[in-house]
């Protein structure tokens, strides 16, 4: 597309130097770009196209070079991107040393914080307000927080609400609602914003909206006594919008979030009144791409599909062998049809980690708690408690936010919960927010918890029927990658058992989780050098090998550990630690993983290549260890 005005916004100041005719253009100039960006790799889709407007009536309306603004989450941060200057680096969206997906302070002074989780907005925004309030209170900074329907039942969001309306800080939440997450929302309070889309005030909306906001004043005490009186006189009628003003929350809208000139109204009615507000905002995620708003759950973060007159919407084909994902979600659904104590429980993710099939055909055994992955993690334990075998299917990343319930509620009441841990290690493109980073170290901490990581694709099934026979808690993590396979005569998996794939006499690679493959090839490749490298396939980071992994450091030239996690407090720590509690020289061992900083978005090759956790890299840390070794180990 030849684009006319994209070029010219620098900065979301000159957007006020447009026509209404110019602004409406720039929409479809923005939605174009977004279509761009998707035609040739996986990006944030539907949940963009649906904040075009809104984000151009905020940036109209505020001066967010001084005033804050912080969206949540941060996925539906395209076209804020587009105007604040980065149009000429868009394309390198998602790419490796391009820009982020999500907000990122680095790139822009629009970006406040890296938002890839759901529900803080609330909090870091009124911590923004008491913060501007206490050290520069002369500038009268507003704060502004766009937060989704789908994130909104986060409990921290509703600690925020009750901490806000405490301080009475002038604090303006806008809730997106579209009716959905990534999939629909679910839960009660789902239902009670349906409520507000059908009262008598939102039927009657455009008519006496524009005969309101043509006879109030923009700013000023009349503003807060006129809404005030219409405030009491719609109480009746507005059943969704009484949880907030119950809450203290003055409560404002529905209103058509795709009506440009309306947005702006009620952003500049609201932007003075004193204390907190919320502006009630109506979207369609995907408007304005007719596929997207037919499907937003196909089109969230659609494969490249390229656009056709004559065939519409064609996506290119994958193809290839099942990723991990897919294997871990037959696994559940053969389990759940052997025992019916199984039941599967996720916090909006239904569809990332493939349980719609689960989803349809279990109907009473799957639960999905909505963005609230610490009360999912308790729940399950109150399942558990009962008799049930639950399963909690969360990615590595979001299942760090119940941390707490892990302990209370699952280890320190020894039940049998089992954690799938999807998108373990380096999530691609999403970058650090989603990086599967953490969770060997935050679930081996735990007393009671087993920690587990397959090696190859048939690993998965057998340890998931482990994990649902044992009485206890258990965790089973797997990457965001193609499952492979290793050609060997399996070993069944038995509690701290490693498998050895083979042994060598120069030196051992000992891999936890699917580098295993990699740990395979770079072996095979050193033969050709000379080196016999041994290959263990750990399984079990807590119990660990000690006796099969404390023989390889004792009878081979070195020991390499291998994991796609951080190396601070995960399975090379465990293995160091095992040789120090048996008195075991580690002059040998060598640990490879993720260093300590956050690693940058970027395909997972190119992230594993960089970082030496690749062939080559496992070649060269060979050899560099072989070099070290002077002589026969006495």
């Amino acid at each position: 597309m030849n684009y006319e005005l994209l070029p010219m916004i620098s900065s979301p100041h000159e957007l006020r130097s447009l026509s209404d005719a110019q602004l409406e253009q720039l929409t479809r100039e923005i939605r174009e770009a977004l279509c761009e960006i998707v035609a040739d790799r996986p990006a944030h889709f539907a949940s963009n196209l649906g904040v075009v407007e809104l984000c151009l009536a905020l940036h109209l309306v505020f001066d967010f070079s001084k005033d804050r603004l912080i969206w949540d989450t941060g996925h539906q941060i395209y076209p804020h991107k587009l105007i604040t200057g980065r149009f000429p680096e868009f394309r390198s969206i998602r790419r490796k040393g391009g820009l982020m997906g999500y907000p990122n302070p680095e790139e822009s002074d629009y970006d406040l914080f890296v938002t890839g989780h759901a529900g803080a907005s609330v909090s870091t925004v009124l911590g923004l307000k008491a913060g501007d309030d206490l050290l520069r209170p002369e500038e009268h900074r507003r704060s502004v927080a766009v937060i989704g329907d789908g994130a909104l039942p986060s409990g921290v969001v509703f600690e925020a609400f009750n901490n806000a309306a405490g301080l009475k800080k002038d604090l303006l939440v806008i809730l997106n609602d579209n009716k959905m997450g990534i999939c629909p929302r679910v839960g009660g309070l789902a239902a009670t914003l349906d409520k507000a889309r059908v009262t008598p005030f939102y039927n009657g909306l455009k008519r006496d909206v524009a005969w309101l906001l043509n006879k109030v004043p923009l700013v000023g005490e009349s503003t807060e006594k006129v809404l005030g009186q219409l405030k009491d006189a719609v109480k009746g009628f507005l059943h969704g919008g009484m949880l907030f003003e119950e809450m203290g929350f003055r409560y404002i809208g529905p209103v058509d979030g795709h009506d440009l000139g309306s947005l702006r109204q009620y952003l500049e009615l609201v932007k003075d009144i004193r204390g907190p507000i919320l502006l009630h905002v109506l979207t369609d995620k995907g408007h304005g791409f007719s596929p997207a708003m037919e499907d937003p759950v196909k089109f969230h973060a659609p494969s490249p599909f390229c656009r056709s007159e004559d065939a519409g919407i064609v996506f290119n084909k994958k193809g290839g062998a099942p990723a991990y994902t897919d294997v871990a979600s037959e696994s559940i659904y053969e389990a759940m049809s052997r025992d019916k104590r199984v039941c599967v429980l996720t916090a909006a993710m239904c569809e990332g980690n493939k349980l719609g099939k689960i989803r349809d055909d279990f109907p009473d055994r799957f639960f999905d708690t909505g963005i609230c992955e610490g009360h999912a993690v308790a729940f399950a334990g109150g399942m558990a408690k009962a008799g049930a075998r639950p399963i909690v299917d969360i990615y590595s990343t979001f299942l760090q936010r119940s941390f707490d319930h892990i302990f209370q509620e699952v280890s320190l009441q020894n039940l049998p919960v089992t954690f799938m841990l999807d998108r373990a290690g380096l999530s691609g493109p999403d970058g650090p927010t989603h990086h599967g980073a953490f969770d060997n170290t935050y679930m081996r901490v735990f007393p009671n918890i087993v920690v587990m990581a397959p090696g190859d694709e048939r690993d998965m099934a057998p340890m998931l029927d482990f994990a649902l026979n044992h009485d206890g808690p258990t965790s089973i993590r797997y990457p965001k990658a193609t499952a492979e396979i290793v050609e060997r005569p399996t070993a069944p998996i038995e509690l701290g058992k490693s498998e050895v794939i083979r042994w060598g006499e120069d030196g051992t690679f000992v891999a936890f989780g699917s580098l295993l493959t990699t740990c395979l090839s770079a072996a095979d490749r050193l033969a050709k050098d000379g080196l016999d490298i041994g290959v263990i396939n750990a399984r079990f980071l807590r119990p660990l090998d000690t006796e099969v992994i404390l023989r390889a450091i004792q009878e081979t030239g070195f020991v390499i550990t291998v994991e796609e996690s951080t190396l601070q407090g995960g399975f090379g720590s465990a293995v160091l630690e095992a040789a120090n509690d048996a008195g075991v020289s580690v002059d040998n061992v060598r640990r490879l993983g993720l260093p300590d900083r956050f690693i940058e978005h970027g395909e997972r090759h190119e992230l594993l290549a960089d970082l030496g956790l690749d062939v080559a890299g496992l070649m060269a840390a060979a050899h560099q260890a072989a070099a070290r070794q002077a002589g026969p180990r006495v």
